[in-house]
This record gives C-alpha cells, sequence and structure tokens, in this order.
C-alpha cells in the first residue's frame, strides 16, 4: 500500500474509499490533488472540523496536493448530512465575512503556499449558476431514487426534508467536478457522514467526463472517508457541557481549549495523540506507556501548538501549572479584574464566583459550596454566607477561585 495512505490507516484516518487500490496506486504514480470542503455556516470552526485538515498535512507531508474548499456557495443552502433538522439560514454578507474568518483560521494551521496546499471558495462556480442550464446538465445525471438511499436523506425523511437542502448533494458534486477540472483533482476526502455526496462526485465526473480506470485514467476519481470520533464514553468529541471547543479565542479562551485536552478520558489519549498531533507513533505509544496525566499534558501542549501556536500553548501550559500544582505563572490563569473599592466594602463569595465566572448564579455558587467544591487560595470554603476582603488576598495581592477538580480564576483589584 502506498505510504501515505498507511500513514492514515495507521493513526485512525480510514473507515471507506471507493478502490484503495486504485488510489494507492495513483499515489505510487506521483503527487495527488485532493480536496477537502468545510461550510462556513458558522464564524469559526470547531475542533471537529479539523479531523480531515489534520489528515491533509499527512497527506501533503507526503507530496500530495491539498485543497482547502471553503463552501461559500454550498453555505445559502447548507448541508443535511448529520442533521436532525434544517440548517439556520444566514445572509450572504454574514456567509462571506465566516470565509475569511475560516480562511485565515486554515491558513495559518496549513499554511497556504499555493503550490503544495491552498484554499478555494466554492461561491466562485455556483454563486452565479443558470438554475435550468444546471438542471439540464448536472440534474439529470443524478436518480433520485439512489439519493434517497443514502443514510443522510433517511434520516432526515423521518422529520422532513426541505427541497433547497435535496439539492446540496448535487452542488458538493458538481464542486468536486470543477476542482477536477480546474486543478486537476481526483480524491476528496472527508468525515465518513460524507460518504453520500462524496461517491456522488465520484459518479458525476465517472458520466460527465468517462472516467473508469480501464478507458479514461485522467479522469477517475476517488473518494475516502474517515472516522466519525466519538469519546470512549460515546459522546461526540470536541463538545463539553459548554457547547463545542471553537478555534476562535473569542468563543473559547485558549486556556480552556488546553484543558479541554487535558481533560480527555485514560482511554482516548493514545488515539487522539495519532489524530491530533504529528508525533511519531513510537514516541506517542511510549509517552502513553508513562504517567498517564503526564500523557494528558503532553497531548493537550501539542494540540494547543498545532492550532494557537507553541508561544500560546506555553502559556497555557504555565497557567495549568499555576493552577493545579502553585509552580506555573499565575498570570496565564483565566483572569478576572475587580474594583479594589468593591474588595474594600466586602465582597460576599457567591457573587465573586459569578464575577469570576465559575458560576452562573448564586444559587449554583451556593450548591458549589455546601458540596465541598469551592476553594479560595487553596483552602476550602464551606460557608456561603463569607465576605471576603483584602485579608483574603495572597502575598501578590491576588486571589485564587477553583471551582470542582478543573475549573480556576484569577481575580486581580484595581
Amino acid at each position: 500500500m502506498n505510504k501515505a495512505l498507511e500513514i492514515l490507516k495507521e493513526r485512525g484516518f480510514f473507515a471507506q474509499c471507493t478502490d484503495e487500490k486504485g488510489l494507492s496506486d495513483l499515489m505510487d504514480k506521483g503527487p495527488v490533488a485532493f480536496y477537502v470542503g468545510c461550510d462556513p455556516t458558522g464564524p469559526s470552526l470547531h475542533i471537529g472540523h479539523m479531523v480531515p485538515f489534520f489528515a491533509l498535512r499527512h497527506l501533503r507531508e507526503q507530496g500530495h496536493i491539498g485543497i482547502a474548499l471553503i463552501g461559500g456557495g454550498t453555505a445559502r443552502i447548507g448541508d443535511p448530512s448529520g442533521k436532525t433538522e434544517m440548517r439556520k439560514m444566514i445572509s450572504y454578507e454574514q456567509i462571506d465575512q465566516n470565509v475569511e474568518t475560516i480562511k485565515a483560521q486554515l491558513d495559518r494551521f496549513i499554511g497556504f503556499d499555493g503550490k503544495t496546499a491552498f484554499s478555494a471558495n466554492n461561491k466562485d462556480w455556483l454563486a452565479d449558476l443558470n438554475y435550468i442550464d444546471f438542471l439540464r446538465d448536472i440534474g439529470s445525471c443524478f436518480s433520485v431514487n439512489k439519493m434517497l438511499s443514502f443514510e443522510a436523506y433517511k434520516q432526515r425523511l423521518e422529520r422532513g426534508l426541505s427541497f433547497i437542502e435535496f439539492n446540496y448533494q448535487l452542488l458538493q458534486s458538481y464542486d468536486y467536478l470543477c476542482l477536477h477540472q480546474k486543478h486537476g483533482v481526483k480524491l476528496q476526502i472527508g468525515g465518513d457522514d460524507q460518504w453520500g455526496n462524496i461517491t456522488a462526485g465520484v459518479d458525476l465526473i465517472r458520466r460527465k467526463l468517462g472516467g473508469t480506470e480501464e478507458l479514461n485514467e485522467e479522469h477517475t476519481a476517488y473518494g475516502l472517508t474517515f472516522p466519525l470520533i466519538t469519546r470512549s464514553d460515546g459522546k461526540k468529541m470536541g463538545k463539553t457541557e459548554k457547547g463545542a471547543i471553537f478555534l476562535d479565542e473569542s468563543l473559547t479562551s485558549v486556556y480552556d481549549f488546553f484543558q479541554y485536552w487535558r481533560n480527555v478520558a485514560d482511554p482516548d489519549v493514545e488515539k487522539f495523540f495519532k489524530l491530533f498531533t504529528f508525533l511519531e507513533i513510537p514516541e506517542i505509544k511510549e509517552i502513553c506507556a508513562g504517567n498517564i496525566n503526564a500523557a494528558k499534558e503532553r497531548l493537550a501542549y501539542e494540540v494547543t501548538k498545532e492550532i494557537h501556536g507553541k508561544e500560546k500553548a506555553d502559556s497555557a501550559l504555565a497557567g495549568a501549572k499555576a493552577a493545579f500544582s502553585g509552580e506555573g505563572d499565575k498570570t496565564q490563569m483565566p483572569t478576572v479584574e475587580l474594583s479594589k473599592s468593591e474588595l474594600d466594602a466586602g465582597i460576599g463569595i457567591l457573587s465573586l464566583f459569578v464575577s469570576a465566572k465559575l458560576a452562573s448564579s448564586n444559587g449554583e455558587a451556593r450548591r458549589l459550596i455546601q458540596g465541598n467544591g469551592a476553594s479560595l487560595n487553596g483552602e476550602g470554603i464551606s460557608d456561603p454566607t463569607l465576605k471576603v476582603t483584602t485579608a483574603n488576598l495572597d502575598k501578590d495581592g491576588e486571589l485564587v477561585l477553583r471551582a470542582g477538580k478543573k475549573k480556576f480564576s484569577r481575580v486581580i483589584f484595581k
């Protein structure tokens, strides 16, 4: 098997392939142009979106050419795959803004050089399509019966599938055809929930350009999907009680991003190392064979470094060490600034926890204290009526609050 595919299999990036041997043989002959798409339906990617882009980097390192397709056109409709109801429509202006934000996020992670990796926007060929011409030329290649056999549509039929969403597969298939003709793309990769859309694109290229291994190798296309990543408890990876783990720091702070990985379940550590870092497999196994907490800390550092850069990963690590062991740099902890005058008058401990964003209400803060889950400067809090004053400040004139085992906040006063 081709080395690039071996790497993907070894690291867990392999669910289904339209023709594994054919793709392997093609990759052995030289660089293969491939693409992975994402729709800018929100202001930021989350970590679940990133699995195919980690695969993109592995493939590029093996000499292949990766295209990140940002769906400024398809986002106007919304992909029904994996969704129980129709996506909320957003304005074209918001979609265009999301495109630029997501393009910048991917550029930081991938490094678009215009040769081995670059981005594209399907708005360029979808926005001005003539609907009648599109139906004649592309719609005639699709079987409604076959489309309804795909899992994405079968699930939605039970709840209701809009006609606009039903068109999505045609548009994604047309993307593949356009990229094949413009850039010689012969492979589409993505999550396993995209299998129906990807194989439809492969079939469209065959129908329009006559590609088969025997008759027209130049126009033979392939599809490869990755498993949908779940945690060991069966829940979706990258989700917390607060929602998705976003790449945008204004939505998920770097510290919280780091802590998500630091707190993954023990059975998930090696799997996530393989998927979300670029450490070699022998090193991963060596790390995971040692102290599990040290392994989780290394995992958190490596993933944070890949997404946010080394400097911010260093800061997050220092903040975590300060919070949990008192050895790091407190200034890197999540920090809240309050007025010194409030402290002089005395701040109720319940209000303080709410202000520090460790509780959403006084009631939640009270329950936290009554459950012995709160501390102030390392000392447990038992009295929910406590008034915090300057007498409670640490040697640095600050407070460190803890909620539960994993949530900390540094409070400074000015």
